[in-house]
Formats: C-alpha cells, structure tokens, sequence
C-alpha cells in the first residue's frame, strides 16, 4: 500500500486501491502524553482513542510513504509532527543495535521508500536541519529509502502529484 499524509488539504485524483490520502488538519488526533501504554496496558494499540488510532496502522502497512509539511524550526510542523508521536505503538518497547546505535523494534512495520516533502522553510539552515532530522527519522521508522524535497508552498501540488503519477508506474 502507498500512503499519503499530509498537514493540508490536497487536490489530488480519487483514491485508488492501493494508493490512501490522509489530510491531517482535518482529523482530531491529541497530542501523545507519553504514558507508554501502547507499550504496557495495550501493546501496539494506543490508549486514546481518537483519529490517530486508524492512521498509524496505515503508516506500518505502508510500503511506500509520502509525507507533506511546512518545516516549523527545523522539524515537522504540528500536525505531522503531533501524528508521527502518536505512530509509537508501531513500535515495541525493546531495543536493537541498528547502524552501530540503539534503536526501537518494529512492531510488523513494512520497510518504506519514503519521500519527505517539506515546504516554507525560512532559511538555509532551517532546511538542512530538517534533512538531518529526516536521516535521524530513518532508522526509527523502517525506512529504507529516503528523499527528502524541500520546495515553496506553491510547488507542493505538482510535486505530489509527480509522485503520484510515479507510483502507477
């Protein structure tokens, strides 16, 4: 399955069968407080129950993943940001060596081809401190191939909609 996550609305074709298209600003997902007890009380399954609790199933049967966001101090801005903390019930509590680090275990996470599109960035190091964010993000979240677009918020359609058009191909 391919998955499209965005932080706004989009103007894309009808969904097909394998490609699904989340606009997050238009979901109601709190904000992760941290208990653990996706890890705990309902392993793999997060204790709140809202938005977010259909969205990160999504992401770990995902083979490929698109992601749009403004770049908000380097990193994702809230609406992405706020979802990728509540995706931690893909993974398990215990630990790996991954690239000579300490990483989580997947929990029956697809491994990804991702593509991160980030926009508005203020400035040259805003931007690369995001790219450096995204190659962090890479091994926590099984992604095995990475790019990372950082464009003006007038390009975001078109780009998307190349990759899109890339993916029924």
């Amino acid at each position: 399955m391919k998955l499209i996550l965005s932080d706004h609305s989009l103007s894309l074709p009808p969904e097909q069968e394998d490609i699904r298209y989340i606009d997050l600003s238009g979901l109601k997902i709190a904000n992760c407080v941290g208990c653990f007890g996706c890890w705990t009380k309902t392993p793999g399954r997060c204790v709140i129950r809202d938005d977010a609790t259909r969205v990160y199933p999504l992401i770990a049967q995902s083979d490929q993943l698109l992601y749009v966001s403004r770049i908000f101090c380097g990193s994702y801005d809230v609406p992405m940001k706020t979802m990728l903390e509540r995706a931690i019930p893909i993974q398990q509590a215990f630990i790996r060596i991954h690239h000579g680090e300490t990483h989580h275990v997947q929990r029956q996470v697809v491994p990804k081809k991702a593509v991160i599109v980030g926009y508005g960035a203020s400035s040259p190091q805003e931007e690369a401190l995001f790219r450096q964010l995204i190659a962090r993000n890479t091994y926590n979240m099984a992604m095995e191939e990475t790019e990372v677009i950082c464009c003006e918020e007038s390009q975001v359609e078109a780009i998307v909609k190349e990759r899109v058009e890339a993916w029924k191909n």
